[in-house]
Order: C-alpha cells, then sequence, then structure tokens
C-alpha cells in the first residue's frame, strides 16, 4: 500500500508533468480550479487548487474532503502512484470505478485532453 508520502510525490510528479506539457495539453492543464484528490485506502485527501498549469496543494486532511472542489479525484494510494507513472490507464481505470472523477461537464470536456 503506497504512503501518504508517495502520494503526495505522484501529485507532485503529475503537477511537474502538467506544467511541462505543450497544446491542447497545456491548454487543458491552465484551468484555474479548486482539487481535492481522496485517498480512500489511507482515507487522507489532498486538496488545493490547479492554477498556472500546476496543481498546488494547501493541505492534507484526515478522511474525505471538507470542502466540495471543483474537481474532486478518489481513489487509492497505489491507484494514483500506478496512474501518475503510467502503469495505469486512466479511462480503463475510470470506466472499471477503480478511479472516481467528478467535475462540470464543461471542466471534463478540457480534462479528458490532460487524460
Amino acid at each position: 500500500m503506497a504512503t501518504i508520502e508517495e502520494c503526495r510525490g505522484a501529485l507532485d510528479k503529475l503537477s511537474d508533468s502538467m506544467r511541462r506539457s505543450e497544446g491542447d495539453v497545456r491548454e487543458a492543464a491552465a484551468l484555474d480550479r479548486s482539487v481535492s484528490c481522496h485517498i480512500t485506502d489511507l482515507d487522507v485527501t489532498f486538496a488545493g487548487r490547479m492554477t498556472g498549469g500546476r496543481i498546488e496543494v494547501h493541505e492534507t486532511v484526515q478522511g474525505p474532503p471538507r470542502e466540495k472542489a471543483r474537481i474532486r479525484l478518489a481513489m487509492t494510494g497505489d491507484d494514483l502512484v500506478a496512474l501518475v507513472d503510467g502503469e495505469l490507464h486512466f479511462a480503463r481505470a475510470w470506466g472499471s470505478g477503480r478511479v472516481r472523477l467528478e467535475a462540470g461537464l464543461t471542466d471534463l470536456f478540457r480534462l479528458r485532453k490532460l487524460l
């Protein structure tokens, strides 16, 4: 099972990758939205903001998100690490329910370019 530190590292790695992206992916990463990522097996939530082409984590809280972010992710720590490392395909994981992504319809259409 992935640790909190490994999950935080995976989010930092994802953020760095988003910042280096180009074209349509860079445009999708340029959203300015609140974001949360609930790690279900650790019952920990990373909350922050997607801004400037990065994910900035502002707090780590025990349990589910305290406030409803505009972009919400939920998955196990192992799945987060596997997604960021390219070992788990997002669309398949989302389709099978291993990963939950909730956002407004417009944001979902823009975010699909990242995935």
